[in-house]
């Protein structure tokens, strides 16, 4: 039998996850839609107030929780943070996990975060990232993947998914079915993974069989060509890849959620509502829409794409069901990881925090592996300084995966060694010659990330380093030759606040926590 109209809007709107823009409490359009059936809602780094900390974090998912949403957010430690954007995120990231290859300890770190997120009234996190980082070109994947050996990445990312439901925050493997070979940003464009299908098998499929086997509960897709799986469509579109090889091949039975479909992959091509038929039509239960233009309307429009394809034949109604129970069954798997924490309102911030030490932000289980990251960061040649440094920032602009978040080892530095002086350059300069000449006789640092990847940076290294035969380079990424990198370096594996710090005190080898301030 038929649904109704209202049924039928109501399925649809169970299978969307949009952001919204807000520190303090969500907008009214959210709770309306919330009544109506909406799944779930995602959080980015403009919904967190800096000042507030996990409380406030925690202050504006009581409401949401208690409307029956899940609520969603990216983050993945190292590189990508959202609950630290002002600062950059204190656990190191997969690429100095995957040098360490402790998968204990990356067990650990994941359930350090699952414990926070838990705190803060967090349901789902897109963690973690399943790619194998095999194109060296990839410019935004890198220090996001455990590395580029599909054994290693599948050992951690299992790890991963057990620790960071341990503490009942659903886990996500990501992006299906690899993005780690290619060379574009699907953030910008439409990137194609053209390998044979063997290779695909043996490379880009290990991690995401292991997180199955270690019962993630969300695979997410990714808007990539994969032409050896479907010649046509990109993942996220595509019944071959989710309905064909991960449903029926690899056995996954959970939610499958879109990447954010305001990427310029999709939203640059299909457009949001059409991507929305699409997607759920190919096997995908969840689609994620977050960007900065979210809001009623378009959430509305795919809603109301998704009703009417069904009312055309070009969606069945069975499928739609289908995709709303998975989200449905998520929450209730959720819901039951929070005792005493409902979905009716009679929960809240106090019940999330009781006894749990949220506000204090990360707990002692970091400062372990923090301090653990200290074994994955590298240095070659002579990198003491015995006295403050002058020390150089090169900076292009962030990827859109990780946005505008502090990195460099400059500010570390500065803790350690009062009296370093930070010079930030960019393409456009200042240029180095001048900034050198500013400080006769001190011993020049310079801070890269992707220095492979971005030829001025190589050109700015050369130079220091003619003028400077000492200089030592701090690589906050992976992938770099240490031909490129000179005799004296430091391999930091991603641009978290903890490789920072780590590849700091290797610099300043004397200074003790506590010695300044």
């Amino acid at each position: 039998m038929s649904v109704s109209s209202h049924d039928l809007r109501s399925l649809a709107l169970t299978t969307l996850f949009p952001g919204f823009v807000g520190t303090a409490e969500p907008p009214s359009w959210v709770g309306r839609l919330a009544a109506d059936g909406l799944g779930g809602v995602v959080l980015y780094g403009r919904n967190i107030d800096p000042d507030l900390g996990d409380d406030g974090v925690a202050a504006l998912t009581s409401p949401l929780r208690a409307a029956g949403l899940l609520v969603a957010i990216d983050e993945e430690g190292g590189d990508v943070t959202r609950l630290d954007a002002a600062v950059g995120s204190a656990l190191p990231g997969n690429a100095a996990l995957g040098a360490l290859d402790d998968h204990a300890l990356t067990e650990e770190v994941a359930a350090e975060l699952g414990g926070r997120l838990r705190r803060c009234g967090i349901d789902l996190n897109f963690a973690p990232v399943a790619d194998v980082d095999t194109n060296a070109e990839n410019p935004v994947i890198g220090a996001r993947s455990f590395g580029a050996d599909p054994d290693l990445v599948a050992r951690h990312v299992a790890a991963f998914v057990t620790g960071q439901q341990r503490h009942g925050v659903a886990a996500t493997a990501k992006h299906f079915p690899g993005h780690g070979g290619t060379s574009e940003d699907s953030h910008l464009t439409v990137p194609v993974l053209d390998e044979p299908i063997d290779v695909i098998r043996r490379t880009e499929l290990p991690p995401f069989r292991a997180a199955i086997k270690a019962d993630t509960k969300v695979v997410m897709t990714a808007h990539v060509r994969v032409p050896a799986l479907d010649a046509g469509e990109m993942g996220t579109l595509s019944a071959p890849i989710v309905t064909g090889l991960l449903r029926d091949t690899l056995g996954f039975d959970g939610v499958v959620m879109t990447d954010g479909l305001d990427m310029r992959a999709i939203s640059g091509t299909v457009g949001h509502a059409e991507a929305a038929v699409l997607a759920v039509r190919s096997g995908v239960d969840a689609l994620c829409v977050g960007g900065d233009s979210t809001g009623p309307e378009l959430v509305a429009a795919m809603a109301d794409a998704l009703v009417d394809a069904v009312r055309s034949g070009r969606l069945s109604e069975a499928r739609l069901a289908e995709a709303a129970g998975r989200v449905r069954a998520l929450r209730a798997w959720s819901r039951g990881q929070f005792p005493g924490v409902s979905g009716d309102g009679s929960g809240g911030a106090s019940g999330l925090l009781a006894g749990t030490g949220a506000g204090d932000g990360i707990g002692p289980g970091v400062a372990a592996t923090a301090r653990a990251t200290r074994r994955a960061v590298r240095a070659a040649g002579d990198v003491r300084l015995a006295e403050p440094p002058l020390v150089l920032e090169l900076h292009d602009p962030p990827s859109i995966a990780a946005g505008e978040v502090p990195w460099g080892i400059g500010t570390p530095l500065a803790a350690r060694l009062p009296g370093t002086t930070i010079a930030r350059l960019n393409a456009d300069g200042p240029p180095v010659a001048e900034v050198l000449a500013a400080h006769p006789g001190r011993r020049v640092v310079i801070s890269v990330r992707g220095i492979h990847r971005h030829p001025w940076q190589g050109g700015v290294v050369e130079q220091a380093r003619l003028a400077r035969p000492d200089l030592i380079v701090v690589e906050h990424d992976v992938g770099s030759p240490a031909d490129v990198l000179g005799p004296h370096h430091v391999l930091a594996f991603g641009a978290a606040r903890a490789t920072a710090e780590a590849a700091a005190d290797l610099l300043s080898p004397g200074w003790r926590p506590g010695d300044s301030a």
